[in-house]
């Protein structure tokens, strides 16, 4: 007596690639593919064979460190921030300002020169610099003189081997008169501000009347001439001191400087506490991404 299974299977033949399965019902079975055929198979049914499409805590943390690491590089090599606390170089940079400098730029050019836009110091360069008199500081002025140069200073003018310079990045508010500030050097010990070991190095390197830079070392001057301690005051800045050089206000709070003019009070009304006044006026929006020249 031949079973339903056995009727299934003279029903459908051999090699006609149809089996009947066990309950009686038809099921294909392909042949066997040739050698160095691939085989390509569907969907995996695994349960846990599907995509994610939030990262976990584990991505997320490494992603986070990732670029936490990439910051304190760029950081501690590139680039660096700081805020302008003085007015010693209105009206280029004024106080609450914030820059980032060019740690790069005055490097060793090396065998990144092809990279890295090394280049050395300039004449007219704003730079970062750490305080010969406090080496914990950083303070930031003009170069005006390179190694080799001759700088004096006649009625507040200054001339650079023996040339009057052209300097419309300066400005002259109103100060007492100090002839130590405006005719530099002199032999004549006038303003108290001047640090005495200068003051004796200063003898020496003047040559008829003159201050000449020597090899290795910069003179810088602040932009706000009258309001500015600077190498007249403390010497040179060496070489080595220079960390680099600011390219960009990023932001700049609006904060009093001590040479601001103080207009005098009037009666009229205002609105100063809403909201939106103080808002527009905390910050000074039109130096914001302001290329330093």
């Amino acid at each position: 007596m031949k079973t339903g299974l056995d009727e299934s299977r003279e029903a459908f033949g051999e090699g006609s690639g149809l089996t009947a399965g066990a309950n009686g019902l038809a099921q294909a079975t392909l042949p066997p593919p040739p050698d160095g055929a691939e085989v390509r198979r569907g969907p995996s049914a695994h349960p846990h064979s599907h995509f994610h499409i939030y990262p976990g805590p584990l991505d997320t943390t490494q992603s986070l460190l990732s670029i936490l690491v990439i910051a304190i590089f760029v950081l501690t090599f590139i680039v660096q921030p700081f805020r302008i606390p003085s007015e010693s170089m209105e009206r280029t940079l004024l106080v609450g300002d914030f820059l980032l400098v060019n740690k790069t730029i005055f490097g060793p050019p090396g065998h990144w020169k092809w990279l890295l836009p090394y280049r050395p110091e300039e004449r007219g360069d704003v730079v970062v610099f750490y305080f010969p008199v406090n080496p914990a500081e950083h303070v930031v002025k003009r170069v005006i003189g390179v190694p080799g140069d001759r700088i004096h200073l006649r009625g507040g003018v200054v001339y650079r081997n023996g040339q009057p310079l052209n300097e419309p990045y300066v400005v002259f508010e109103p100060a007492y008169p100090d002839n130590f500030r405006d005719n530099f050097p002199i032999r004549i010990y006038t303003d108290p501000g001047v640090d005495m070991h200068w003051w004796q190095q200063l003898r020496r390197t003047e040559q008829q009347g003159d201050v000449v830079v020597p090899a290795g070392q910069y003179f810088v001057m602040g932009d706000n001439r009258n309001h500015s301690r600077d190498s007249r005051y403390w010497g040179f800045v060496p070489e080595r001191e220079v960390v680099g050089r600011p390219f960009v206000i990023y932001f700049s709070l609006r904060r009093p400087s001590t040479t601001d003019v103080q207009l005098p009070p009037d009666d009229k009304l205002g609105h100063n506490k809403d909201l939106l006044t103080r808002v527009l006026n905390f910050a000074r929006w039109g130096r914001f991404l302001r290329i330093i020249r």
